[in-house]
Formats: C-alpha cells, sequence, structure tokens
C-alpha cells in the first residue's frame, strides 16, 4: 500500500552504487537538454525564459516522489507552450505580468482537476481519446508551431493570429530578412539534427548554447541584428500562490482542461513506452496524483503547466536513467545554474532558441503513419484531418477540445450501431463464424444465428432490432429459431434486457422461439433481473451456441 502511494518506496530497497553513478550522469545530462529547451519553450508560450527552467527545476523535483515511470522527464512541453501562449494572448491585453499569472494560474486549475481525477478513478480518460486524433493535432501543432519560429529563424518581426495570417505576414516580410540571422540559425539547424543522429541522447543543444553565447559577446556577430534573450533573474523562484483566481479570468477553465488532457495524455503515453522498453509498469492512476502534485508546486514557484514530454524523457532514458531520482540530481544541477550562470544567459539568441523548438517538432509531424492511415482507413485519416485543420484555423485550444468531442462522436457511432453479425457453421467443426466474412460457412435451415459485437445498450438497441428484423424477414426460408451468441457482449443495460424481453414476445407471435448462448456473469444478471429466465428458462453459462444448434435441429427433425 505504501508503494503504491508512494513509489519510491518500491525501488529505494534496491538501490545502489551503480544506480546511483546512472542516474546521477542522467539528471546532468536531462540538465544540459532542458535548460536550452525551457527557455526555447518558455518563449513560446510567451512568458520570460526562466518560467521554463522553473518548470523543469520544480516539475521533476516533485514528480520524482509520485511518478511511476522511472524515465519520464516531467517539464514544458512545445504543444503545452503553444496553447499556453496563443489562448492566453486574448486574456491579457499585453500585460506580461497578468500573462504570466494567468499561466500559473492554469497550472493550479490543472492540479486540481488531476488530483480530482484521481479521485474520481478516471485514468481511463486517456482512452477517449484516439492515437487517430492524436495524430492530426500533432501535425497541426507542429506547423503551427513552426510558423511561430519562423519569423525568428527569418530575423523579421512575423505576426498574425491564425496559419493563413501568419504565412501571409511571413511573405511580406521576406524582404527585410536578415541573411546572418538566417545563416546562422541554418547552421544550429544542421548541428541539431546531425548530433541527434550521430550523438543520440547527447546534450547537443547546450553546446549550441554555449557556442552562441561565446559567439555573439566575443566577436563583432552582435553588431549583425541579432535579438538575445536578456537578462534572466539570478536565483531559486519564489513560491506563493498566483495573484489571480479563477472568477478573475474569463476561459481558463478550459484551457487548464485542455492542458490537462494533452499533459495526461502526452505522460502516460510516453511512460508506457518507457516502461515497456525498460520491462515494468506505470500506473495510469498514480500518475494522475504525480502530475497533479507537480503542476500545483509548479504553479506555486511562477511556472506553468508541465508534462512528460517524450523527447526529454527519451534522452533521460538514453543517458542511463534508472529511477526517478535522475530528476532530482537534474534539479539540483538546474538550481546551481539559475543561482550561478544565469548571467551568462543574456546573449542567447533568440534565433537559437526558434532552432532548438524547430528540430525538437520534427517528431509531431508523423507523415508516415498520416500515409499509413490514408492507405488503410480513409475514415480515420479524415478524423486525423479534421483535427489537424481545426488546429490551423481556430487555435490549438480549439484544437484540443474539438479533437476530444470528435473522439467521443465517434465512440458514440461505434458503440450506437455495432456490428450485427449473422453466423454460419465453419465445415466440418462446431465453431461459428459471420457468414458474411466467411460465405463458405454452412447455412443452417431454420435458425438464424446472431452475435451482437458490443454492448447492448439503451442508443443501440434501435438499430440492432433494424438490423435483426430485416434479417429475418429477407431470408428465403422461414426462420424458426433465433440464437443470440452474447459471448461478444461485455455488458447489458435495462433497456438491452427489456428490448430481448420484448423480442422474445414478438418472436412467440410468429412462432419463432429465441434462444441465449454463452452470455457473461454481468450480462445473465442483468437478464434475470429483467425476468428472461422466466420466459427462456435457465440462462446457463455453459451452453454453448454449438449445443443449441444441435438442439434445434433435433426439434426440427422431430416435429417432421
Amino acid at each position: 500500500m505504501i508503494s503504491k502511494l508512494f513509489p519510491p518506496a518500491e525501488w529505494i530497497a534496491t538501490y545502489n552504487t551503480k544506480i546511483l553513478k546512472s542516474d546521477f550522469v542522467a539528471g546532468i545530462t536531462l540538465a544540459a537538454y532542458g535548460i536550452p529547451v525551457s527557455l526555447a519553450y518558455a518563449t513560446l508560450a510567451g512568458l520570460p525564459p526562466e518560467y521554463g527552467i522553473y518548470g523543469y527545476l520544480i516539475g521533476g523535483l516533485f514528480y520524482a516522489l509520485l511518478g511511476t515511470s522511472k524515465q519520464l522527464a516531467i517539464g514544458p512541453t512545445s504543444a503545452i507552450s503553444l496553447l499556453i501562449g496563443t489562448t492566453i494572448a486574448d486574456m491579457a491585453n499585453g500585460d506580461v505580468q497578468r500573462w504570466a499569472d494567468i499561466a500559473s494560474l492554469t497550472a493550479l486549475v490543472f492540479a486540481g482537476m488531476a488530483i480530482l481525477a484521481y479521485l474520481l478513478r478516471l485514468s481511463s480518460i486517456i482512452n477517449f481519446i484516439s492515437e487517430t486524433v492524436l495524430v492530426g493535432f500533432k501535425a497541426g501543432a507542429a506547423i503551427t508551431i513552426g510558423l511561430t519560429q519562423l519569423p525568428k529563424l527569418f530575423g523579421v518581426k512575423g505576426g498574425g493570429n491564425n496559419f493563413l495570417e501568419r504565412i501571409i505576414t511571413l511573405f511580406q516580410q521576406l524582404p527585410e530578412m536578415n541573411t546572418t540571422v538566417f545563416v546562422f540559425g541554418i547552421v544550429a539547424i544542421i548541428i541539431l539534427i546531425v548530433g541527434e543522429k550521430k550523438a543520440p541522447g547527447r546534450p547537443v543543444a547546450i553546446f549550441i548554447v554555449i557556442l552562441s553565447i561565446v559567439l555573439i559577446s566575443a566577436t563583432s556577430l552582435g553588431l549583425h541584428g541579432f535579438n538575445t534573450v536578456g537578462v534572466i533573474p539570478t536565483g531559486l523562484p519564489e513560491f506563493h500562490l498566483p495573484s489571480l483566481r479563477i472568477s478573475d479570468v474569463d476561459g481558463v477553465l478550459p484551457l487548464a482542461m485542455a492542458c490537462f488532457l494533452l499533459s495526461y495524455i502526452e505522460s502516460v503515453s510516453a511512460g508506457r513506452t518507457l516502461a515497456q522498453k525498460n520491462g515494468y509498469l506505470i500506473d495510469p492512476r498514480q500518475e494522475l496524483l504525480a502530475l497533479g502534485v507537480a503542476n500545483a508546486a509548479v504553479a506555486l514557484g511562477q511556472g506553468y503547466p508541465v508534462a512528460g514530454g517524450l523527447s526529454q524523457s527519451a534522452v533521460n532514458d538514453t543517458a542511463g536513467a534508472k529511477t526517478p531520482l535522475s530528476l532530482v540530481f537534474a534539479s539540483v544541477t538546474i538550481a546551481v545554474c539559475l543561482l550561478f550562470l544565469t548571467g551568462h544567459l543574456q546573449n542567447l539568441p533568440t534565433v537559437i532558441l526558434a532552432s532548438i523548438v524547430l528540430v525538437a517538432i520534427r517528431g509531431l509531424f508523423d507523415l508516415k503513419e498520416l500515409k499509413h492511415l490514408y492507405k488503410i482507413n480513409k475514415q480515420e485519416f479524415g478524423v486525423a484531418m479534421i483535427a489537424l485543420v481545426s488546429v490551423l484555423i481556430w487555435g490549438i485550444l480549439t484544437g484540443v477540445l474539438l479533437a476530444a468531442i470528435v473522439t467521443l462522436l465517434l465512440l458514440i457511432k461505434a458503440t450506437s450501431t455495432p456490428n450485427v453479425a449473422f453466423l454460419g457453421r465453419i465445415p466440418g467443426t462446431n465453431r461459428y463464424t459471420d457468414i458474411e466474412r466467411h460465405p463458405d460457412n454452412e447455412r443452417i435451415e431454420g435458425l438464424l444465428i446472431v452475435r451482437i459485437e458490443s454492448a447492448i445498450l439503451y442508443f443501440n438497441v434501435e438499430y440492432i432490432k433494424e438490423q435483426l428484423w430485416e434479417k429475418i424477414n429477407n431470408e428465403p426460408d422461414p426462420i424458426k429459431t433465433v440464437i443470440f451468441d452474447l459471448n461478444s457482449s461485455p455488458r447489458i443495460d435495462i433497456a438491452g434486457a427489456r428490448f430481448l424481453k420484448q423480442l422474445f414476445n414478438d418472436l412467440e407471435a410468429k412462432n419463432i422461439s429465441l434462444k441465449i448462448a454463452e452470455a457473461r456473469a454481468e450480462v445473465r444478471d442483468s437478464l434475470r433481473a429483467e425476468g428472461l429466465e422466466m420466459l427462456l428458462g435457465h440462462i446457463s453459462r455453459s451452453v454453448s451456441v454449438d449445443d443449441l444448434v444441435v438442439e434445434a435441429t433435433k426439434r426440427f427433425m422431430n416435429a417432421e
């Protein structure tokens, strides 16, 4: 029980110096990766650069106390940073302090939602956003993020509030492009990409940051129109409650909900990937608590919502992390940098941060997966494109919420129009499968065998009824018995049970009998509660479809 609420209790008993060394190296490596990335993501969120560093410093520290993933790294991510930046812009009205306060308030509301979801055992929420929707959403986010960073790469001001406006503004400003800034950024991008391939898991970005600061500070490059991050406050963040309340900011609740959904889905997906690779399991419910506490702490420390991103987690894993203690070492390293090294960051060119973001978002646009979806399932591809286009046209917040709605609609559609399979016997066996998929299956005269491949619920009974009666009325030979194979129906509600009860009466009026086979325990209980057993006789778990076929066949022969 203790290890479930406090996961370190599980691994601390077997901790040794060998694991300590691995975690120490991984922590320093993660910090070297996280500092430049967090600076870049903070600018994407429209916040001062130090706010990104605070997220890495505090989020990882508190996640290490409660998280169940041993390699997941917590910090700002590109999608959440863009979501914060584009949404708060309309709420802050140009006030930098209000912008930062809304960002911290969002993290605190996010924390409340996550902890509430933990208490209500809502970890299954991750299953309500399909992978298809995420593919489209991430692609749209990648394009949007790229368009916000390209002006910095070209050395122009940029502008625009949506996809089309940003493209038009960028093309209009291209004649003013700063060639020196552009070449500087392109070289940085090439080094980052080559570094990823030649030295995976190594903090190439910190090398780029240090080199660019040296070049700007010690050469005449600084005279060529480079924008820099400016002064970053020295010292650790002060802890206090956000100065704003929920009632002070219209729209903070949907923003926090979108951040929560993005963070939880991204974190659990990354955590599961790393857990599978390293041979252990994570607890999705405990991850709600860990993310909630981490974001509460980040909110108190002047940060904005954080998540477990796959890219930073991959760095942590590749660097040798064995336990979440690597996050503690990363936080200590970042704290040392905040106390003693921030003065060296003021000459960091913003084009370098843009280059880091542009390289980092490449993985969001999965062209290979989009092509695969188009090839195997046009409907799924269409769903992905809806998510992509909605992000481009209406923004990332609306894109997240629309993605969730599309997923729920697809779920409702799938369950409201389940596959109603009519079965035939596989030749030479006593097994029965869908006769439409397997036309060589044997049809049994006088019998209609039905399998509902979903739960039977109030919103799909009418569809099931329509499919069933259409089949009965169009059969060339008269039907004498209908057999319901309920093995693929995990649940039946009151409406479903009453549908079967009414079906019994309607079939009986036409001299057709109804039989139930292979119903699961919960389904049998529901049918008995509605009095089906009084009509059908004992509903046994051991009666198979073949048993009822044999029984019905004998009855037909005796009747002749």
